[in-house]
């Protein structure tokens, strides 16, 4: 189940904070909870991608993104992620989670996330977002306009450039491996 009271709480406790410059972090400070486990009693890694919106979207509220959004009618969707896992965080640690933009290109925000516990790195995700219109995906640099922001990205870092080049070799749609016929169903194609 989606937290949506922690993500009112995360709301709420940052509407009147300080704005912050489009690639400034934003840090906040979160808590593992029961619910929040997976059996290993860690934080599941499902969970984690869910509770790296309770950064995103505060962030994006800071730095006068949203209004920009909302102004235009302009959504924002997850068009791609990756996650580094390296340090468990386990039932009741509190940990703290720094959220940021690093740049954009033509179609994507590129936004960096890390969960730090005493003084650790847990993990790090790099995440590319996508703002979307009933026309399509709207370029990065029209919505920095629209937000009286620098259209300029600046460079983005060697790793990120890596990875848009490796996943661009990716196949889309993915190849499917050979289904046997008692798993079959109406969802894959024949």
């Amino acid at each position: 189940m989606y937290p949506i009271l922690r993500f009112a709480k995360e709301a709420l406790k940052f509407r009147n904070s300080p704005r912050i410059g489009v690639l400034d972090p934003h840090v906040s400070t979160h808590r593992c909870w029961p619910w929040d486990l997976d059996p290993w009693i860690e934080l599941n890694n499902g969970r984690t991608l869910t509770l790296y919106d309770l950064g995103r979207i505060p962030m994006a509220i800071r730095t006068g993104i949203i209004d920009t959004m909302r102004r235009n009618g302009w959504g924002i969707t997850v068009a791609g992620n990756s996650v580094r896992y390296r340090r468990r965080i386990r039932a009741f640690d509190r940990f703290t989670m720094v959220s940021r933009t690093i740049g954009w290109d033509a179609r994507f925000l590129y936004m960096e996330q890390t969960m730090w516990r005493q003084g650790e790195c847990c993990n790090h995700m790099l995440l590319r977002g996508a703002i979307t219109s009933p026309q399509g995906i709207v370029s990065p640099a029209k919505l920095m306009e629209a937000a009286g922001r620098d259209p300029v990205s600046p460079e983005l870092p060697d790793w990120v450039h890596a990875w848009i080049a490796a996943d661009a070799q990716r196949p889309w749609p993915p190849i499917l491996p050979p289904i046997p016929e008692a798993a079959r169903n109406p969802d894959l194609p024949a």
